[in-house]
């Protein structure tokens, strides 16, 4: 019979893989980044010494560390979706390898240790998005959403020509890098389509950022789906906060288009791009990267 332990009984730096860490033919520098399914580090080859970022598999609803940092179940329960989790996660990373392109992470290789899994990305310096404009780093000009957006959609046009959709695009999930140049992040939620529905265990939203088809197990989603993540995430740079959830814009939008509320400040074809890519109906938003780009540069 399996044994399952109580989270709480270990100390909170468990969560973790400590500085120093030997895992496979890496050790770990420090944490980057954590999600409620995962964790991301900094970690160095250990033959060559390059930097790179390991993500683990690590659902802290349905699992925790142990002392010896093997990752286990909750409960009995919770192992059938841990184990179902840990499938997608591989799956992601064998996706990731094959979409090859600037803007996008690439995964350089995936492994098993440790009862979970983990992904090795080339490291890239940057900033994420909600830091870049929480910590107001960099002035929002016009020229930076254009340039930042504007890559991603490149990144983003060709994971939709391989018949794959993100649909977790938001700003945590956006590095800028030097020049404001994006690299798309997580593909953790990444579908292939067409497809009729999502399965409830694949179903991720972003309160601001999800429209209302991802919302809908039975609706069809597609490259409009992640448009208006885009949409949202280039509000958010202009407004400085999480736009109006898409279900609430559903039942009544009060949301000011952009054209309205930023005239002074933005020019007219980036603010009807945005309010375009934010349509809450689906059919009424750009169908293609092709069409917001279009749109974007006057089109």
């Amino acid at each position: 019979m399996a044994e399952y332990y109580d989270p709480q009984t270990y100390p909170k730096e468990w969560n973790y893989l400590q500085t120093g860490t030997i895992i496979d033919q890496y050790v770990i520098e420090r944490e980057l980044a954590h999600g409620g399914f995962s964790s991301v580090y900094l970690a160095r080859q250990i033959a060559d010494q390059v930097q790179v970022a390991i993500k683990e598999y690590l659902p802290r609803k349905f699992a925790h560390r142990t002392w010896n940092n093997v990752v286990v179940a909750n409960s009995e329960e919770a192992a059938t979706l841990f184990k179902r989790g840990r499938v997608l996660f591989f799956e992601e990373a064998k996706v990731l390898s094959r979409l090859k392109h600037p803007n996008i992470v690439e995964v350089i290789g995936f492994f098993e240790a440790n009862s979970t899994v983990y992904m090795v990305m080339t490291y890239d310096y940057g900033v994420t998005l909600d830091k870049l404009l929480s910590n107001k780093i960099l002035p929002v000009s016009e020229d930076f959403v254009l340039t930042l957006f504007s890559s991603l959609l490149a990144g983003l046009g060709h994971i939709h020509s391989q018949q794959f959709i993100h649909l977790d695009i938001k700003p945590s999930n956006i590095l800028v890098r030097p020049g404001n140049d994006a690299l798309l992040l997580d593909f953790g939620a990444i579908q292939s389509f067409p497809k009729s529905h999502l399965g409830k265990q694949s179903k991720i939203l972003t309160k601001g950022y999800s429209p209302i088809e991802q919302h809908d197990l039975s609706s069809q989603l597609g490259p409009w789906t992640d448009i208006y993540a885009v949409g949202a995430s280039m509000r958010n740079c202009l407004e400085l906060k999480t736009p109006v959830p898409a279900q609430d814009r559903a039942k009544q939008d009060t949301l000011v288009p952009a054209v309205k509320v930023f005239k002074r400040k933005f020019s007219e074809p980036l603010l009807k791009a945005i309010d375009w890519a934010m349509a809450v109906q689906p059919e009424d938003r750009p169908q293609s990267v092709a069409e917001l780009l279009k749109a974007l540069a006057g089109g």
